[in-house]
């Protein structure tokens, strides 16, 4: 159960499309100047080296940061093309690196927490179950000096998000918040769980922003998870946006080698209505960039 750890993935393609999505998605509902509550259930270590052990085994950061920072943010020669949010994703990334050397990589809680807002009392609240990342995130949260802005609960994600729907007002009487849902899948159960918790999530608070993040594997449950939050968004007469980037296989690939994690998706309920049109721009030049043999793809649709 305990057996999965997200530093040997830190910085990874799905890593990327999750936070460029995150990131445009936060850009847009803090134009609003009434406060969020970000919640993250599956939240890891907050920060991880990439040039530590875990990272320099999977290596792949490789083929995500490394590759699009590198293309983006050349020493030598010109950079290839980018999109506002692309370049929105790299400053945050190199604000973590002020030496210039790509050595650590921010994970979503601290993507989210440079992105708050102390004047609009934006609150995080951070899940991890894990018992050696729940430490670590605990540490390095503790680092940040936040107060009572950023908590920490090392428990389930999925049963710690049922109380804290609807959130309590803010300032004005407005409820607003953002979850982030996007567990490990080790376990097939995973799947399940993540529609259950959607669908319980919708029906207690309807106007809430959902991220999942899924990963593109030849796993039945993998391939129903999309259908199964359209279909749900649907039914609650909410908005939907689906987006899925595949960096095809290594072409130096041995034919019995395992080809490891290759595309993953992102599926938000009630989007910015700027996120179609931004992620239509940044995926076809992220996967120019990152794409690297047989099967690269990317799609966004939505609908509501």
């Amino acid at each position: 159960m305990f057996s999965y750890r997200h530093a040997f993935h830190a910085g990874n393609h799905a890593d990327v499309l999750k936070h460029i999505t995150l990131m445009a998605t936060l850009r847009h509902l803090m134009l609003k100047e009434t406060g969020i509550h970000l919640i993250d259930t599956h939240a890891g270590a907050g920060l991880y080296r990439l040039d530590g052990d875990y990272a320099e085994k999977g290596g792949e950061a490789q083929d995500g940061i490394v590759k699009l920072m590198a293309a983006m943010r050349p020493t030598e020669g010109q950079p290839a093309e980018s999109t506002p949010a692309i370049d929105d994703y790299l400053d945050l990334v190199a604000d973590f690196n002020p030496s210039g050397s790509l050595r650590v990589y921010p994970g979503s809680p601290f993507v989210m927490h440079r992105l708050m807002r102390e004047a609009s009392r934006d609150r995080l609240k951070l899940f991890e179950l894990h018992p050696t990342d729940g430490k670590t995130l605990s540490g390095n949260v503790a680092q940040l000096e936040a107060g009572r802005s950023i908590t920490v609960a090392r428990e389930d994600g999925f049963e710690g998000l049922r109380p804290m729907l609807p959130p309590p007002p803010g300032a004005g009487g407005s409820r607003r918040a953002l979850v982030l849902i996007d567990p490990s899948y080790e376990i097939k159960s995973d799947y399940h769980r993540v529609s259950a918790c959607i669908q319980e999530s919708i029906k207690r608070f309807p106007t809430g922003c959902y991220l999942v993040w899924y990963p593109v594997i030849p796993r039945p449950e993998a391939h129903d998870l999309p259908r199964r939050l359209r279909t749900l968004s649907q039914q609650a007469q909410r908005p939907w946006l689906h987006a899925t980037l595949a960096i095809g296989q290594r072409p130096d690939m041995e034919i019995n080698e395992r080809p490891g994690l290759t595309a993953s998706g992102m599926f938000v309920i009630n989007p910015p209505h700027t996120l179609k049109a931004t992620l239509q721009a940044s995926l076809p030049l992220l996967l120019k960039v990152l794409g690297r043999g047989r099967g690269q793809a990317q799609s966004v649709e939505s609908g509501g």
